[in-house]
């Protein structure tokens, strides 16, 4: 029991393609002698964090017994029930974890899941000094928060390092409160950079197999040199207790945030305005990229930096100032590290062309605080895209040509106010002096990939619940089994777009999906509405 199992081997003699030995730095390969020197001096940076609250029980007490009417009891037993239950309808409840002294005057790094809700916040030194911290600001979406205590003398601080340096392998070590146990030192290595567990919108975790417990939340994470590297947050187990599988907030995340939140109390981040989604494999094909990467634009938000027309719907980003957008969840972290109202250069592919736009970020929380008073409360979407909306990209009313009938209205949010709500028609062509503009003829349903298309009227509209905001050809049935059924489409969506193009008519739509065929490409980029004007891009393939 407990052996390791091995393949077995015909020839034991013999070990092929034998790996050379690896060589680098020795001090970074070869494991520490000892970190008893390192700790020494970095201990006392490191503090236990305590928190109280009051929280109200909500009558899960003892009832009062039923007794029988006119008893002389009665009285008795709903005074003392009366008492008993108002003296438990208020607990004060506790609970511990760590932080570190980031700056000599009293400011203290922590997590924000360590100090929510807190009434009372009490950071507790190695020497048993006790000192009351006040919240200086707080970020949920990378769980970090900033305290500061008022201590009588400077104390001893550490200083962030790059967590971009590291590498798997390398020997890290944490200190901290496990458990309520102060001062722990447990030491391990890198086991992976970059983990997303969806604990929030920018997840780009170090992964580690120091030993991080309940109390070590909060805490820093050194390299050798004695620099944060880390901030120890979450852990995986089934047990509650480490098995080797901790997970630290980057320096090169936190420190900017921490940053913000001592200079302003609040965080600034930098905001794209636009929705996003993955670039699959079908979706790259449809595009003609070499491989699925970058962010797929799904909508442009109403308002925001980049509603002039620079980036639009269809487009995928595949750099931001510099840096390379390989996947989704990369394009909402550099954008929320970026500083408000700096202009940078986006690469992206549109048309089948790459190129450069230059864009003025916002500012994310701007967006927040809007989207809040809009719906009447606090606004708890996600940043998808450097602060994009958990919520689907909306078609607006607009007018399909007014980029010059080059992109049919590709980004799906132009303003009410930029056409009197009527189309030209595919072609773009104003009508003649005197002719009233004409809604587009209804059509004979086409069968395209599996999908019965009608022109969008206003019988189908009524049918369908569609928004007058909503244009292009209905989706009236799909067939069970076919392309479009496997991509998840129902009577009642719309499809705006065939390969980038405004589609108005089945046959327009029929017509586009035949032209792609014969050019031999494998799968259809459409953009499809909801009835409500949700946006979504999908591929379909060509059957």
């Amino acid at each position: 029991m407990g052996g390791t199992l091995t393949a077995p081997s015909e020839n034991p003699a013999v070990v092929p393609n034998t790996l050379p030995p690896v060589t680098g730095n020795p001090a970074m390969n070869a494991g520490p002698a000892s970190v008893a020197d390192l700790a020494s001096g970095l201990l006392d940076a490191v503090v236990n964090i305590s928190t109280s609250q009051k929280v109200k029980d909500e009558g899960d007490g003892p009832a009062t017994p039923k007794v029988p009417d006119n008893s002389p009891f009665q009285e008795f037993f709903n005074d003392f029930f009366k008492n008993r239950n108002s003296d438990n309808s208020n607990r004060k409840v506790s609970s511990l974890g760590s932080g570190f002294v980031i700056d000599p005057s009293g400011y203290i790094v922590t997590n924000n899941h360590v100090i929510e809700g807190a009434d009372d916040i009490e950071a507790i030194f190695p020497n048993g000094t006790k000192l009351k911290a006040r919240l200086i600001g707080t970020d949920t979406k990378t769980d970090l928060s900033v305290l500061k205590v008022e201590p009588k003398h400077p104390l001893i601080a550490v200083k962030f390092g790059d967590s971009s340096r590291m590498r798997i392998g390398d020997w890290v070590m944490a200190i901290g409160n496990p458990f309520g146990l102060g001062g722990s030192v447990t030491v391990g290595i890198v086991s992976a950079r970059g983990r997303n567990i969806n604990a929030g919108p920018y997840d780009n975790f170090i992964q580690t197999d120091a030993a991080i417990n309940k109390g070590n939340s909060g805490g820093p994470l050194f390299n050798m040199k004695g620099e944060v590297i880390g901030i120890n947050t979450a852990i995986i187990s089934p047990s509650g207790g480490s098995i080797g599988i901790g997970f630290a907030v980057p320096s090169e995340l936190a420190e900017g945030v921490v940053k913000q939140l001592m200079d302003f109390g609040e965080t600034r981040r930098g905001w794209l305005g636009v929705r996003i989604q993955p670039v699959t494999d079908d979706v790259a094909n449809s595009l003609g990229l070499d491989s699925a990467k970058g962010a797929l634009v799904a909508g442009v938000i109403k308002g925001g930096p980049v509603d002039n027309g620079s980036i639009k719907a269809g487009d995928v980003i595949l750099k931001f100032d510099g840096k390379d957008v390989d996947e989704m969840r990369d394009l909402p972290r550099v954008v929320a590290e970026s500083p408000v109202g700096k202009e940078v250069d986006v690469v992206i592919m549109r048309d089948g062309k790459q190129q450069t736009v230059k864009v003025t970020l916002g500012r994310l929380e701007d967006s927040d605080q809007a989207a809040a008073v809009a719906s009447g409360g606090d606004s708890n979407q996600g940043d998808k895209g450097g602060g994009d909306k958990d919520k689907p990209p909306q078609l607006a009313p607009h007018d399909h040509n007014n980029d010059g009938g080059n992109n049919g209205g590709r980004d799906g949010v132009i303003n009410p106010d930029e056409g009197d709500g009527n189309d030209d028609g595919a072609d773009g062509q104003e009508p003649d002096d005197g002719q009233q503009q004409q809604a587009p003829q209804p059509q004979a349903s086409q069968d395209v990939l599996g999908m019965k298309l009608a022109t969008l009227n206003a019988e189908n509209r009524k049918s369908f619940g569609i928004a007058d905001s909503v244009d292009g050809v209905v989706i009236t049935q799909v067939s069970p089994g076919s392309a479009a059924a496997d991509k998840g489409l129902k009577p009642g969506e719309v499809v705006v777009e065939v390969a980038q193009e405004f589609v108005q008519t089945p046959t327009a739509a029929a017509e586009k999906v035949a032209s792609l065929k014969r050019e031999g490409r494998r799968n259809a980029q459409m953009m499809i509405a909801s009835p409500n004007g949700d946006l979504r891009f999908i591929a379909v393939a060509l059957e």
